[in-house]
């Protein structure tokens, strides 16, 4: 069973759901629905939120809306009192200094409660429609560790110069600095070599798809190792995975088979076909887990109450720090998850 200590954080629905298969989740894509959800979550113990960032929805199709991460975040910044809002940026679509002087801004409205997970982009179709230049796999990451450097430069300095391929700033000035320190929180997620490199010279935690405790607890090592050779702090370390909570695993299952009833002409597989190709991921993903966005299932957070506990007291052992969690339809299975799992971990 997994200890209290390991924190529990989930998705906000900005694309109006996680199912690419099932057209209407009942999760609508408004700000009084994320509003609502996010005040409850707080409320069931819930210590984080990942705003994930896409100006196009590539769940349900482009046509379909998307909520804007940054407004959604220095909105649920003021109408929450507990939560850590992690929000996700792509350097490409976020000129560094700018970035973090938003960043910096809605920190302070939050009192402290800000991180960001930074994303090199990899839908290319996105990046034209919003005029962005599209980047190649390793120059997305050669941009981003120069966005690092000045968003922490910025941060930390008070003035700071910095000139590179990508980026160049002058005896910039950023004030009010952020509230959290020694600096607000960077995490990152990516598999190549390229990005663990990265990630481990230059963010604070390191977040994965859904896996197995074993594939999760390897690559937990080898970012520690990584990590230890640098001479650097340690990381935190996060996982992603869709959770079904219930009384019954029979009843757990049944859920299951209804979500992963995949239909091929859904309007989101063109994008997820996009997505593959734009990555490197060390395995492609199987037909059935199409329905759920960032290989949810893999991670196994679907049975009895028991059985889901036991789960994340494997991940909790390999060294997992945080979950985030997918639901559907959210408001629902969130509820359930707080009140059978996190809840019962709280006063065990």
């Amino acid at each position: 069973m997994a200890s209290s200590g390991i924190r529990f954080g989930f998705w906000t629905p900005t694309f109006g759901g996680w199912l690419r298969n099932v057209e209407d989740e009942q999760m609508p894509t408004t700000w009084e629905y994320v509003r609502r959800l996010v005040q409850r979550s707080e409320e069931l113990g819930y210590a984080l939120t990942l705003i994930p960032e896409l100006n196009l929805n590539d769940i349900k199709g482009i046509e379909a809306p998307s909520l804007d991460a940054w407004s959604t975040t220095a909105a649920l910044a003021a109408v929450t009192k507990s939560i850590e809002l992690m929000v996700a940026v792509r350097p490409t679509f976020h000129t560094p200094a700018l970035a973090a002087k938003q960043a910096s801004n809605i920190d302070h409205i939050s009192g402290g409660r800000l991180s960001l997970n930074v994303v090199s982009s990899w839908w290319e179709q996105e990046a034209r429609m919003y005029g962005v230049q599209f980047d190649k796999h390793d120059d997305r990451y050669a941009r981003t560790s120069e966005w690092l450097d000045i968003v922490d430069g910025v941060w930390s300095q008070p003035r700071f110069s910095f000139s590179g391929k990508f980026y160049s700033v002058e005896d910039t000035v950023l004030e009010p600095k952020p509230v959290r320190k020694p600096r607000i929180p960077l995490y990152a997620g990516g598999e190549s070599d390229t990005a663990k490199d990265l990630i481990a010279r230059k963010c604070d935690a390191y977040l994965m798809h859904g896996d197995s405790p074993e594939v999760v607890g390897s690559k937990i090592a080898d970012m520690r190792e990584r990590r230890e050779k640098l001479g650097l702090p340690p990381m935190q370390y996060g996982v992603a995975g869709y959770a079904i909570v219930r009384e019954t695993e029979a009843e757990a299952k049944r859920e299951l088979e209804r979500i992963t009833d995949v239909k091929q002409n859904a309007s989101g597989f063109a994008n997820y076909q996009q997505w593959l190709a734009g990555t490197q991921l060390e395995r492609r993903m199987s037909i059935e887990e199409y329905s759920v966005s960032n290989r949810g299932l893999r991670t196994g957070l679907v049975g009895s109450v028991n059985q889901v506990q036991d789960r994340l007291g494997e991940f909790e052992r390999v060294g997992v720090d945080l979950t985030l969690l997918q639901f559907s339809p959210q408001y629902e299975e969130m509820e359930r998850f707080g009140e059978l799992v996190i809840r019962e971990l709280a006063t065990a």
